[in-house]
């Protein structure tokens, strides 16, 4: 994101399926008889197992419409248990579409065979929507319209505030209101802005501290940094009553240390930490670039990936036969079952917009768009000439930098895609 003319957004997850299926725990004592054949359309949570081609698998998060046999890697949702004979009757038939998202978590692992899915949601989820929006909130003056976070439009379900900046102590962050914002809306200090953090959570939305953005200099690249940089998010969460983190570290990051950073960071505020990424668009073209190895190595914490799809030119897509110009729908739905495709749930892949021409250099597309695109992963409708491999009823939803730009534009992209969520599957 950038500070000028910029990007960004965040996010978590819930389950929303197209379908159901009978489910089964692991049993060593039936270790040689296949399980039920796996569904693409049946959701599966942690221990849930299926078999196909002849092996049986355990799934180890929430999954649907990923494949056993090629979703089994050392990153992937699947563990292979190896080969396995005969077959075991499912008691029921998978049942028809749940008539709402799940909202809580499991006590434990099912262990028979119930006629509905478990009432599951992703770990690190907070309390947000099964389909959401988020949007930044800028803590500087760059021409957009200046804002007091208790201004912020209803329709964001989650803001991110831009930005925590780096200290003198390696990886360790700082937040202070910044003086120019502070005179442009008339007078805020660090109590009001605390108090408009509250009254953000009891209208009941998420507020999460991002760290990083287009000049952000924040490195974390020791055991070190690690500690200092989740020992100091973890004081602004305390201090101001953030409910997680964004990280938007647009000149590099080490994947191995903010793993450990993020880890040490959950450990100290609880499952319900919300961790999103806002990556550029070429962090995320390859799992092996650094931006995605972070991601599918937190993937069983992290909420959602707000990838900018702007200011990056042509990109390929999943299917790797051509570059997909940005600013059109074509390239937002090439690029984001890149994530699905490689070891991403739906529920962590959102859209990351630039709010109106003048919030980034390139890439604006109209928010009708951004609807479209969200249609095509979801449902397989309102594609481009591009059409993904599989479906994500799942898709988290958009982000658009920023609050302020939006607002300036007169809240059009916000009040064109936040309703347009609610009619995801």
């Amino acid at each position: 994101m950038k500070r000028s003319r910029s990007v960004l957004f965040a996010t978590v997850t819930a389950v929303a399926a197209a379908g159901t299926a009978t489910w089964f725990a692991a049993d060593a004592s039936a270790a040689a008889a296949c399980a039920p054949a796996w569904s693409s359309t049946a959701v599966y949570v942690k221990d849930n197992v299926a078999s196909q081609n002849g092996h049986n698998y355990t799934a180890k998060w929430w999954t649907q419409n990923e494949s056993p046999a090629t979703h089994s890697g050392q990153w992937d949702v699947w563990i292979d248990n190896g080969a396995c004979g005969g077959t075991t009757t499912p008691t029921s038939s998978p049942t028809s579409k749940p008539t709402s998202a799940p909202t809580s978590k499991p006590t434990s692992s099912p262990t028979s065979s119930p006629t509905t899915p478990p009432a599951t949601q992703p770990t690190g989820t907070g309390a947000l929507p099964a389909h959401f929006l988020t949007g930044y909130w800028q803590n500087f003056v760059n021409g957009a319209a200046a804002l007091k976070l208790a201004d912020v439009p209803a329709t964001y379900d989650l803001i991110a505030v831009a930005f925590a900046d780096a200290t003198a102590t390696p990886g360790a962050v700082s937040f202070t209101l910044d003086p120019g914002l502070a005179g442009a809306v008339g007078g805020y200090t660090d109590a009001q802005f605390k108090a408009d953090i509250a009254t953000l959570h009891a209208r009941g939305k998420k507020v999460i501290i991002s760290v990083g953005g287009e000049k952000g200099t924040v490195s974390v690249a020791s055991a070190e940094a690690a500690t200092n940089f989740a020992n100091s998010v973890y004081s602004l969460i305390q201090k101001y009553g953030f409910d997680g983190v964004d990280i938007d570290l647009e000149n590099g990051l080490n994947p191995t240390y903010m793993a450990s950073a993020l880890r040490t960071l959950r450990g100290k505020a609880g499952a319900n930490l919300i961790i999103t990424m806002a990556p550029q668009t070429i962090d995320m073209q390859s799992p092996g670039s650094s931006y995605f190895a972070l991601a599918l190595a937190i993937k069983d914490i992290l909420t959602v990936v707000h990838t900018q799809f702007y200011n990056s030119g042509s990109m390929l897509g999943c299917d790797q036969n051509a570059a997909y110009s940005q600013g059109t729908e074509n390239f937002l739905v090439a690029l984001a079952c890149i994530q699905t495709q490689n070891g991403l749930r739906p529920d962590q892949v959102a859209l990351g917009l630039p709010a109106s021409t003048q919030a980034a250099g390139g890439g604006y597309v109209a928010p009708s768009v951004v609807n479209a695109a969200l249609d095509c992963l979801a449902r397989g409708t309102n594609c481009g000439s591009f059409k993904p491999p599989a479906t994500y009823p799942g898709i988290r939803g958009a982000m658009t930098w920023s609050i302020n730009w939006d607002v300036t534009n007169g809240n059009n992209w916000a009040a064109t895609v936040d309703p347009h969520l609610t009619t995801l599957p």
